[in-house]
């Protein structure tokens, strides 16, 4: 059939365009260009997934037409949907994307790059290709090149550690071995000269860091001391190695918002205790054994609020107070518990609050305060207010709310700020004494850092 005739069948349902998708795979490079103008047409009726499917499964006749249109892409939408394509030719040799890793286009680089990761350790062969993109001059490229030697894994450590110790491959080269080692295997994969050397580094940035606010995802303890062998011992946390504030935060926020799970129980096996802040000390992340209880409970829920009351209980036996608090980037969860002693004292969580997570009473912090499961407005208050109208419903808002004198909301870094400190507002006039470390968990000492590159 021609070729022009199955392109228009390519519009309808995944599986309804299936025989003319077929077709159009057994004719190979004669359809390309067709399909290919289909595809880069943002304005046509055929799903871009359709003809990018397409152009995927013929294969090597399509890898330079996609290049050059990625190269010319006139828009990020286009330039996505080639990309993904190029980046998934069904071929047997991927050495045959080996010329577009040359390519005077950033983002052809990029798909040529992805086609080597998706390999995984079958592109282990064509490792000497992927090297000069550890240097390469955009971030975004280089940022792929590691990802590729995380995917290719073990195998590649011994050229990635002979270039560390190259001067001939260049700083920029050198710098990036450096960042696929640490991805591909964590400290481990770093021998001890790398070792000593980021260390030194730690040093060094720990005399000039300003304390800056973190990015809060997660949860965290705080307790009024500052006997740092006192707290790992209250979490069971060993081999602890100084960092800054900056990698231990990165290390937290990695561990926490990994999806792809390289090595067993890298989202437990490390934890992020903080230098003394203002007289507390902060915990980020869970120790083994409340990581697992959570992971198996049937009701997180309640498996949260007893795994935390009981470890504040402990806490404050321990350190006379101890606090939790919780808070997510990505939805309006937020969450305390306040601990007295070795007795907790009120424990809140919003998403919980109108059954079993609003427990105590009010504690004084919240004084002011409406608590966020709250609702502060009378009925028909925004009567009237378009849903879709941002700014007529925030004038509206601020207006009832100055009327009415309707408190703010508070939240977690509130709670933080009354009663210890707000790791979201730190800044230079916060008063730090000591040394931060990353030690690890029960998991950690058997199965070793997660794997990722920190930043110093």
């Amino acid at each position: 059939m021609d070729t022009s005739l199955l392109t228009e069948r390519l519009t309808g349902s995944w599986d309804g365009t299936r025989p003319a998708r077929d077709a159009l795979v057994a004719q190979g490079g004669a359809a390309v260009a067709a399909v290919l103008d289909v595809l880069c047409d943002e304005r046509s009726p055929v799903e871009w997934t359709v003809s990018a499917d397409v152009l995927s499964r013929i294969g090597e006749p399509a890898l330079l037409p996609l290049a050059e249109a990625l190269a010319a892409a006139g828009s990020p939408e286009v330039s996505r949907r080639a990309g993904w394509a190029l980046g998934r030719l069904a071929v047997d040799d991927v050495s045959v994307y080996g010329p577009l890793l040359r390519h005077a286009h950033p983002r052809v680089r990029e798909g040529a790059l992805f086609a080597f990761q998706s390999r995984g350790e079958g592109a282990l062969a064509s490792v000497a290709l992927l090297v000069p993109l550890l240097g390469d001059v955009e971030s975004e490229v280089r940022q792929r090149a590691v990802w590729a030697f995380r995917a290719i894994g073990a195998g590649a450590v011994p050229e990635l550690r002979r270039l560390r110790r190259r001067p001939a491959s260049g700083r920029r080269v050198r710098a990036g071995a450096l960042e696929a080692l640490a991805a591909i295997g964590g400290p481990a994969a770093l021998d001890e000269r790398d070792r000593q050397a980021w260390l030194r580094l730690t040093r060094i940035a720990q005399l000039s860091e300003v304390p800056e606010g973190l990015h809060l995802c997660g949860s965290w303890y705080a307790v009024p001391t500052g006997d740092q062998a006192a707290v790992l011992a209250a979490f069971d946390l060993g081999r602890p190695e100084p960092v800054t504030m900056r990698t231990g935060a990165a290390a937290w926020n990695h561990d926490h918002h990994a999806w792809d799970r390289v090595r067993p129980h890298s989202d437990c096996a490390r934890v992020f205790v903080s230098p003394v802040l203002n007289g507390w000390t902060l915990v980020f992340g869970h120790p083994s054994e409340d990581t697992h209880r959570l992971e198996d409970a049937d009701d997180h829920d309640e498996a949260l609020t007893e795994v935390v009351r009981r470890r504040c209980a402990d806490l404050g036996r321990r350190f006379g107070a101890a606090h939790w608090y919780g808070m997510s980037c990505g939805d309006g969860w937020t969450a305390w518990c306040i601990a007295e002693g070795g007795e907790v004292v009120r424990f809140y969580d919003v998403f919980d609050a109108e059954e079993d997570g609003d427990e105590g009473p009010s504690h004084p912090a919240e004084s002011g305060f409406l608590l966020p499961h709250q609702d502060g407005f009378p009925d028909g208050a925004f009567d009237g207010v378009p849903l879709a109208d941002s700014e007529a419903f925030s004038d509206r808002y601020l207006r009832v709310k100055a009327e009415l004198g309707i408190p703010d909301t508070c939240y977690a870094t509130d709670i933080a700020a009354r009663l210890s400190v707000d790791p979201g507002a730190l800044s230079p006039g916060t008063v730090v004494e000591g040394q931060g470390v990353l030690a690890l968990t029960a998991c950690g000492r058997v199965h070793g850092h997660p794997a990722g590159a920190l930043p110093v």
